[in-house]
């Protein structure tokens, strides 16, 4: 049996990007390394994640969201139960940068345009574990194949096909993408040049046993050789700046988190046990290109970078979510051309914003007078409103725009969650998959020219309770908004527009000049 795609990993990435082309239909095979999907890394405290709003907006739009919130509610009850009776609950802490916090009530919302209230407008967190439930569960049900315990270890192209090595085995498929991480085989066997910037630390996640606690303050702690923070009793983040020296270099044993910790918190604390413990860098690399032939790459496979901040999961989401489509779109044989190039033409600019990001928070935390400086300037920026606004506008990626060209502000963006008129939102109008054109006004040249595109592009007439001063929008399939109108349509606009991102039944660009 050929696959349409083959999927090397089955981490939330791998996992959402094959929800993604199964939606529109296409075959996909999942093949994962772990024969467990679980792992206490992925659980809390260390499995926690934050999720910025075009994850939180993606989840939304494909039915997936209240997977994710459903355990938050469940647990609420107690946290509330625990809550009565106590002071006033000091102002709540909605990201940081570098560890330096800023607060939810210092965040002017009003300056970012085009958002409107509703559900995936707000600012949340997930178990890493939950995460990858959610799309498993989901990528099972819609009739996706994942092989858990088979290591993929290599393969071989053709005009046609990608064979996929894999255990003693081959399996084939038209496409593959490797989702497989950072030290992915694909992107190794591809042969894509990865480049970027060595480390500057090794960082430890652990949780241990101390017999002296109280040798340890709780929260971050910068000092003369890193830095060390403690979330809860025995769970410590750490960073040690020694050029990444210690990064993968054995096992890591309680002998060697405990020096760690001495050296980097400079007191002479006894550990008992560790129970978990795992290390990382700031290496920071990219692949210069997303796409050899057949095979492509994703998620940590494509970039990697320091996990402070939490962007990594987000990052890779969003790769999966801009390219389920168009790899759909081209295994069916209804991309325009140039579509699948537009995966790496928008997603690299992405990655390279969220490694000089992750740059810009290791140059703060350095254990060095400038890098002192500078964080209190940080520290005093991040405490205005102003500053809390941008940085939060970062963080959560709130003002993502792709550059497709387009004068019109919202071209490029996440479309608004419109509230329609029928009480409809919008993003329930995205959960199959499809482009849309939503007409405002129910013009028939706008009607007659969504039918030019088949089942590519759905088209909506109703309006809306808020409609930003548009009167008509056509929509991508990931929710990118590709031509938006103000007044009266330009009718060979919205055509040309269409037919770049969706393949017509004819010329429908030209029909309409």
């Amino acid at each position: 049996m050929i696959h349409d795609v083959i999927i090397a990993g089955a981490g939330p990435v791998g996992l959402f990007l094959a929800c993604e082309l199964r939606l529109a239909g296409v075959s996909v095979l999942v093949l994962e390394r772990a024969e467990n999907a679980h792992a206490p890394l992925k659980r809390l405290p260390f499995g926690m994640r934050g999720l910025t709003v075009p994850t939180i907006e993606a989840f939304d739009r494909r039915g997936l969201l209240d997977g994710l919130v459903a355990p938050q509610r469940e647990a609420k009850p107690a946290v509330q139960a625990r809550r009565e009776g106590q002071a006033a609950q000091p102002r709540r802490q909605a990201g940081h940068f570098a560890g330096i916090p800023f607060d939810d009530d210092k965040i002017d919302r009003s300056t970012w345009a085009y958002r409107l209230p509703g559900p995936a407008d707000r600012n949340m967190a997930a178990e890493m574990q939950r995460v990858e439930t959610v799309l498993a569960d989901r990528a099972q049900a819609i009739g996706v194949e994942i092989r858990r315990g088979v290591d993929v270890e290599g393969f071989a192209q053709s005009a046609d096909r990608v064979t996929v090595h894999a255990d003693d085995r081959s399996v084939e498929g038209r496409w593959l993408v490797g989702c497989d991480g950072g030290r992915s085989i694909v992107r190794k066997a591809g042969g894509f040049s990865f480049i970027g910037t060595d480390p500057e630390f090794t960082g430890y996640s652990v949780q241990v046993d101390v017999a002296d606690p109280e040798k340890l303050r709780h929260g971050r702690h910068l000092t003369p050789t890193g830095m060390y923070f403690q979330t809860q009793p025995g769970h410590f983040g750490l960073l040690e700046f020694d050029g990444g020296a210690s990064h993968r270099t054995g096992s890591i044993t309680l002998e060697h988190i405990q020096a760690v910790l001495r050296r980097v918190s400079q007191t002479n604390v006894t550990l008992t046990a560790l129970h978990v413990g795992t290390d990382w860098t700031d290496r920071a690399q990219q692949a210069t290109t997303y796409r050899k032939g057949r095979v492509l790459l994703a998620g940590d496979a494509a970039h990697i970078h320091s996990p402070l901040g939490g962007q990594g999961l987000n990052l890779g989401l969003g790769d999966a979510m801009n390219l389920g489509w168009k790899l759909a779109a081209t295994v069916r044989g209804q991309a325009p051309d140039g579509l699948l190039d537009s995966y790496f033409a928008e997603r690299h600019p992405i990655g390279a914003q969220v490694l000089e990001w992750s740059r810009a928070q290791v140059s703060i935390m350095r254990p060095s007078p400038h890098a002192r400086a500078m964080e209190a300037i940080v520290r005093d920026l991040i405490g205005t409103r102003d500053g809390a606004t941008y940085f939060a506008e970062r963080v959560w990626n709130v003002s993502m725009r792709y550059d497709l060209g387009d004068a019109h502000a919202l071209v490029g963006r996440s479309i608004p969650d419109f509230e329609l008129t029928d009480g409809t939102r919008l993003a329930a109008l995205l959960r199959d998959g499809t482009g849309l054109l939503i007409d405002f006004d129910s013009r028939a040249p706008l009607r007659a020219l969504a039918s030019r595109f088949g089942d590519q592009v759905r088209y909506v007439a109703a309006d809306a309770r808020e409609r930003l001063g548009l009167t008509a929008v056509l929509i991508r399939p990931d929710g990118v908004v590709a031509w938006a109108c103000e007044g009266d349509p330009d009718i060979a606009e919205a055509a040309q527009a269409a037919s770049r991102w969706f393949a017509g039944t004819s010329d429908s660009s030209r029909q309409y000049a």
